[in-house]
């Protein structure tokens, strides 16, 4: 069983070892061994110490389906003989034609987002250049933006929702349900750390809405960051401590990697918020357009994303695609209230974890 792809595209890419054949991800049993793409787009676990860990019952894609689950590491094919890596990431030459580059992004961007079918759709939408790019290619579907009230990402969503005239569905946040989200993200994910709580959490809020509202596809931007210089650190390179590259484009590169274990967050969230994710931006056409930008192109004059942006003028109005925003931790106020949340419980910033700590009493509070 595999998701993503169909068997005969997969079966080609193991044997050709082809990281890009065309797909938006995939993972799942290919004739007996498991397999999972280059950038881990779909989640994929195995038991620990399974003899076959391709057999029935010892893998699946979600991890609480087993008893000690292990992910399979993006670009594997885990078999009983054990794990080997028929596809790595590719480092392609920059590519030096600036108009060539932003064409090959616009064009791979503007058929992926327009391929989307919106049948059962809905998008995550906050505002931002990602998500509305993603919105413009479905115009019938519904918005859905999550968050605190007075929070950054629900003005930018009305803003930008009103720029393009579309409808969009307000998910205010509260501290209840927050507390009884925190333990069910931690079950899902086997995660207790704040941050992938405080990413996770407003997504998973609006996808439980837009599932009880009678969507069962959610489309969301996510890869976009990642991919195209969108974070404030791969902008501040080489002088922020966060990232090792020495370039703009070394740090993208960086981030890139990181997809892998960020998607399986976000992937497993949505799913049993009861959507499966729609992530158009994470198409090979899209990654392979991305991969030989120069840093120029992801970001100069402190813009960053200039790539995406120029792409998204086909698409969005000016405004929306200029627009800045938070991460989502900070723009729903994801991370304030649930710090807020633990210090009202007796969790002190002076106290080592003290939001972790927090965490884990609500999980103990639900066992």
């Amino acid at each position: 069983m595999l998701r993503g792809a169909d068997p005969e595209t997969v079966r080609a890419a193991v044997e050709s070892g082809d990281p890009l054949p065309g797909t938006a991800g995939f993972a799942g049993e290919l004739d007996g061994a498991l397999v999972r793409d280059v950038l881990g787009r779909q989640p994929l676990f195995s038991e620990r110490d399974a003899a076959d860990p391709g057999a029935p019952g010892a893998w699946s894609f979600d991890r609480r389906d087993l008893d000690d689950p292990v992910r399979v590491p993006a670009g594997t094919r885990r078999s009983a003989d054990g794990d080997e890596t028929p596809w790595t990431l590719p480092m392609p030459a920059v590519e030096t034609n600036r108009a060539e580059a932003l064409s090959a992004v616009a064009d791979a961007v503007t058929e992926s987002v327009r391929g989307v079918d919106d049948e059962g759709l809905a998008v995550a939408f906050s505002g931002g250049v990602d998500s509305a790019v993603v919105a413009a290619g479905v115009p019938d579907a519904p918005c859905y933006v999550a968050g605190f009230g007075g929070s950054h990402d629900v003005a930018a969503a009305r803003d930008a929702a009103a720029a393009m005239d579309r409808r969009l569905r307000v998910v205010e946040l509260t501290h209840d349900a927050v507390r009884e989200a925190v333990p069910e993200l931690v079950s899902i994910l086997g995660r207790t750390n704040p941050m992938d709580l405080q990413i996770a959490l407003p997504l998973y809020l609006a996808a439980k809405r837009a599932s009880a509202d009678g969507f069962d596809r959610l489309a969301v931007g996510q890869g976009a960051d990642e991919l195209f210089g969108g974070y404030a650190k791969v902008a501040k390179a080489p002088e922020d401590p966060r990232v090792e590259a020495d370039t703009v484009r070394g740090a993208t590169t960086e981030m890139v990697r990181t997809l892998p274990d960020q998607l399986e967050r976000d992937v497993l969230s949505l799913r049993a918020a009861g959507v499966e994710p729609v992530a158009p931006l994470l198409h090979d056409r899209v990654v392979a357009a991305a991969l030989p930008l120069p840093g120029e192109l992801l970001v100069a004059d402190g813009r960053r994303k200039v790539a995406l942006r120029e792409a998204a003028r086909r698409l969005v109005p000016e405004s929306v695609a200029a627009a800045e925003k938070k991460a989502v931790q900070y723009g729903t106020y994801a991370s304030r209230e649930l710090d807020r949340l633990a210090r009202q419980a007796g969790y002190k910033r002076r106290m080592d974890d003290h939001v972790e700590t927090y965490v884990r009493s609500l999980v103990e509070d639900e066992g």
